[in-house]
C-alpha cells in the first residue's frame, strides 16, 4: 500500500521519503520526480531536509551523451593532478562501488545557481534537455547550449543496470522513476537531524505522517522492480 502511494504522489508532483537499509546508509530522502521541481519543492528540501540536493541520471543515457562519473574525471586527471588519484573514493564504508557522483551545473541564464529559483530552472530544464527525442550527439549539444560546468546542481549518475550491483538511494528514487512511468530522474535531498546526524528512520517516518507524504523502503521499491523488469524485459536499464 505505501508503495502504491508513493507511486501516485510521484506521478503527481509530490515529495515522497524513500529509506534505503538498516544495514546500509541508514537514511532518508526526499524524492521528487524531477520533472515537476518547483522553487516551493527545493525550499522545502533545503529547509526540512537539509542535506545535499542532487538530481538522477540513468546511466545509459549519461553513457551516451558524455555525462561522466566524477570519480572517473578525476581519476583521469589525476596525470596532471596526482592528489586527486590519491584521494579515489576506494573506501565508502556502506558501498563497495564507486560514487554515484556526477558533474555540477548551473542553467546559463542563472545568477549566482544557488536560489531556489535559479535551481528549479536547472533542475527542469536538464530533465527536459537529457530526455529530447533526438540523436544522443544533439542533445550533448543542447547541454552545450543550455549549461555551464562547475554549478550548483549536483548531479548523480545511476549504475549500469539499476539495482543489480549497487543499491543507493540514485538507484533506488530512478527505479521509482520508472514505475511511476515519469521521465526517470529524480531530485533527492537527505534527512539530517538536529542531533549532528542523519535523521533517524522513527523520526523520518513520523515526519511523513504528520506531513502526509509517503514513506517506502528500499526492500518495497526492489520487490517492484523486480516485477517491472518482468513486464518490461525490453528495457536496458
Amino acid at each position: 500500500m505505501s508503495l502504491e502511494k508513493a507511486i501516485d504522489a510521484i506521478r503527481n508532483g509530490r515529495i515522497v521519503l524513500v529509506y534505503d537499509f538498516d544495514d546500509r546508509e541508514k537514511e532518508c530522502d526526499m524524492t521528487v520526480a524531477s520533472q515537476f521541481v518547483t522553487y516551493e519543492t527545493i525550499r522545502t528540501m533545503r529547509k526540512d531536509a537539509g542535506g545535499l540536493l542532487c538530481t538522477t541520471t540513468p546511466y545509459r543515457l549519461a553513457e551516451n551523451i558524455g555525462l561522466p562519473f566524477l570519480s572517473d574525471t578525476f581519476w583521469d586527471a589525476g596525470e596532471k593532478y596526482p592528489l586527486l588519484r590519491a584521494m579515489a573514493p576506494t573506501d565508502i564504508p556502506y558501498d563497495r562501488t564507486k560514487s554515484s557522483f556526477g558533474i555540477t551545473i548551473n542553467h546559463r541564464d542563472t545568477y549566482t545557481g544557488i536560489t531556489d529559483r535559479d535551481r528549479e530552472l536547472t533542475i527542469r530544464t536538464y530533465v527536459d534537455t537529457i530526455f529530447q527525442d533526438k540523436p544522443a550527439n544533439e542533445i550533448a549539444e543542447d547541454m552545450g547550449k543550455h549549461f555551464r560546468a562547475p554549478g550548483h546542481v549536483h548531479l548523480l549518475n545511476s549504475s549500469e543496470h539499476i539495482l543489480k550491483n549497487r543499491f543507493g538511494h540514485t538507484e533506488l528514487t530512478t527505479a521509482l522513476m520508472y514505475i511511476a512511468g515519469v521521465k526517470p530522474s529524480a531530485t533527492i535531498c537527505e534527512m539530517m537531524g538536529d542531533d549532528g546526524r542523519s535523521r533517524d528512520k522513527k523520526s523520518c517516518f513520523e515526519y511523513a505522517e504528520s506531513h502526509d507524504i509517503p514513506f517506502v523502503t528500499g526492500e518495497e521499491i526492489i520487490k517492484a522492480w523486480e516485477q517491472f523488469k518482468d513486464d518490461h524485459p525490453e528495457m536496458d536499464v
